[in-house]
């Protein structure tokens, strides 16, 4: 049993001498009444090997067949068995430089060019269908200057390039000024359609008035 069940059943055993109730078991458990109710009960009807953990000494639902089991405790024997000082020996080169490295993340261009320390590497295609351009790899120095260009724990093929030229000024694309072009407004010109059907309805409304309008001669007397 565990440490937390032993002491659940020395709390349930003063329960059971009257020395404690049940509300007080609850409170010593740090566990509802009602769970308290049902840890007494079951205590009271089993005895103390009830309060142990139900799946104790059961199977995992996540546990390895027997065979497999074997084949690990065998490949432990063989790797590390032996007397005390020759279960774990020393480190070999290659997990020396695995382990004191530098490791840097770097992030690919476009073009699968990565930079380190002022130096640049052009990252070989990995796969047909699988390029690590534009991704973050990791750029790993050794004890002894030797690099290595990881991505996601795999090592990458690479080749060192010289520097890329960098573009001067003159091939530089000059620069589009923005002109902005006021749209003027339109006026027809004066023989438009427009201009002389308006031109005509002025001529017609003038020619109303003056017909309309009282006469301001005085009438003649007659001889």
């Amino acid at each position: 049993m565990s440490k937390k069940e032993l002491g659940r059943v020395g709390v349930l055993a003063r329960v059971k001498s009257e020395e404690l109730g049940v509300v007080d078991a609850a409170q010593l458990l740090r566990v509802s009444y009602r769970q308290a109710k049902r840890l007494w009960k079951r205590y009271r009807e089993e005895g103390a090997a009830s309060l142990k953990h139900r799946s104790a000494g059961r199977a995992s639902n996540r546990a390895h067949d027997k065979k497999f089991r074997k084949k690990v405790l065998r490949l432990v024997r063989e790797k590390y068995g032996g007397a005390v000082g020759e279960r774990f020996g020393p480190p070999r080169a290659a997990e020396r430089d695995r382990i004191f490295r530098l490791e840097s993340e770097r992030t690919g261009s476009e073009d699968w060019v990565v930079r380190y320390d002022n130096r640049f590497f052009q990252l070989q295609p990995q796969s047909r269908y699988y390029a690590p351009a534009q991704s973050k790899v990791l750029v790993c120095e050794g004890r002894h200057g030797t690099l290595a260009i990881e991505y996601r724990g795999r090592p990458l093929r690479w080749q060192e390039i010289p520097a890329p030229a960098r573009p001067s000024a003159l091939d530089a694309e000059p620069k589009r000024v923005a002109v902005s072009m006021a749209k003027r407004k339109w006026v027809p010109p004066v023989r438009h359609p427009w201009r002389e059907a308006a031109r005509r309805a002025m001529q017609k409304r003038a020619s109303k008035a003056v017909a309309t309008r009282p006469s301001l001669a005085l009438p003649s007397a007659s001889p």
